[in-house]
């Protein structure tokens, strides 16, 4: 297929190397014009078959996004990235587990401080972290919030992005006053899985048309995604890695250049103080 004019960020995507389609994802998206990603690692219980116990066990899962990453920049026109963080799910699975909730918080906050280091390392770009988007009794809730806020301290320390799973909303403001209360600037913080319109974090629109059709019309920051899950056994979820390339093309041929143009090029230099343009032009 006929490449794009303007680089094309896939903002949220899970990559298994080991278990789902790996690099047969990345080259689909590559194909169908595809140029950047930001590859989140998967849940930890996912990736080691068990619940993590210390930072070692954390450590093993980002290393598996880490080579993933490479191996796709391999493929990709532009570049990827990682991701790296502690999904707020694990919460309720050490809960479940036998964890009280201060116990649970402070291993997910062992995970956080791991990923901080691949960060300061300069492997990785930026964190993930975040809240469960299901209900939990107070006290679990109480402790996924403290881990949220240690990420955002870590981001303030290392001068990254934070990106966030959380509880479906158009309006995150509190949290987003929470990362400035830690020292993060709010331009610093992602609400992964966005509807096309947010207060508070910037908004990382799943890619939806009826979700883009909001996003593009307002005239704010914001990324796409996909949320790619790369799971053998749920093929294409959430959705498949051709998404976001065909939902540019779509709005483009609708006319909305600048609005890709936010999308692709001016917020992630504003989040995650990357140039896609630039990154286009490697010849290594």
């Amino acid at each position: 297929m006929e490449s794009l004019d303007i680089p094309v960020l896939d903002n949220h995507m899970h990559l298994d190397p080991a278990n789902g389609r790996g690099i047969d994802a990345v080259e689909d998206f590559h194909r169908l014009g595809g140029t950047h990603l930001m590859v989140v690692n998967k849940p930890s219980w996912h990736v080691l078959d068990e619940l993590p116990a210390d930072e070692d066990d954390f450590r093993r899962v980002f290393e598996v996004t880490v080579d993933a990453v490479a191996d796709a920049t391999d493929v990709l026109d532009g570049r990827a990235w990682p991701i790296l963080g502690v999904h707020p799910g694990l919460v309720s699975q050490l809960v479940d587990d036998g964890y009280d909730p201060a116990g649970a918080r402070d291993l997910m906050q062992a995970g956080i401080d791991v990923a901080a280091d691949f960060v300061a390392a300069d492997r990785a770009l930026g964190l993930k972290s975040g809240r469960p988007h299901y209900d939990v009794t107070d006290a679990v809730w109480d402790a996924s919030n403290a881990v949220m806020r240690s990420a955002f301290a870590h981001g303030a320390d290392l001068g990254c992005a934070v990106q966030l799973h959380t509880e479906g909303s158009d309006d995150l403001t509190e949290i987003a006053e929470w990362a400035e209360a830690e020292g993060l600037d709010r331009t610093r913080v992602v609400k992964h899985y966005a509807l096309g319109e947010l207060a508070g974090p910037v908004p990382s629109v799943m890619s939806e048309k009826d979700r883009l059709r909001v996003a593009v019309d307002r005239d704010a920051p914001f990324l796409m995604e996909t949320d790619f899950v790369d799971d053998p056994d749920k093929p294409g979820a959430v959705m498949g890695p051709k998404t976001v390339p065909r939902r540019v093309r779509w709005l483009l041929d609708e006319g909305y250049d600048d609005a890709m143009h936010r999308a692709h090029v001016e917020t992630p230099e504003r989040v995650y103080d990357v140039d896609t343009e630039a990154t286009l032009e490697r010849t290594d």
